[in-house]
């Protein structure tokens, strides 16, 4: 009885691959109309990108900047830009108190309420409109969270989802 069963089985596995047909087969099938298929169009390269150059004098990079009140006051440093979907720059976050990064907190101002130096001065500091107090008094930026915005009349403003 065994040998029957082998035997069957040993039938069956001869008998697969002419039953399947080019199910198996590697190359591909032409077009039932037996026409080749179409070559694709090349396609067009993509036109070049568009260039801009700036001078170094004309732009400047902004994180880490020290930042400070209309009197003077040290407000912190500069250490993220944040803008809307649109793409448009409204808020900036200023590393504000502490000692060496000791006890800071980061504080989201209204980006119009900066004031970036004349670039023949591009060594002056960056001024905020606010005082040293309205910023002590703003609650701390937090990532994930609602941002509270310190405006330069000095109110606070939830900015819009």
């Amino acid at each position: 009885m065994r040998i029957i069963v082998i035997l069957a089985a040993l039938a069956l596995i001869a008998v697969l691959p002419c039953t399947t047909g080019t199910a198996f087969s590697e190359e591909p099938q032409p077009p039932a109309n037996n026409q080749p298929p179409a070559a694709s169009a090349p396609q067009p390269p993509a036109p070049p990108a568009a260039v801009t150059i700036l001078n170094d004098h004309e732009v400047e990079g902004i994180l880490g900047r020290e930042v400070v009140s209309s009197a003077g006051e040290d407000m912190g440093r500069i250490v993220d830009v944040l803008v809307d979907r649109r793409g448009q720059v409204r808020v900036a976050i200023i590393d504000f108190g502490g000692f060496l990064g000791v006890g800071s907190r980061k504080i989201a101002v209204d980006w119009n309420a900066l004031h970036f130096p004349p670039p023949e001065k591009s060594e002056a500091k960056i001024t905020l409109e606010l005082t040293r107090d309205q910023v002590k008094a703003a609650p701390e930026y937090q990532e994930g969270k609602p941002i509270v915005v310190l405006g330069a009349l000095g109110k606070l403003e939830p900015l819009p989802e």
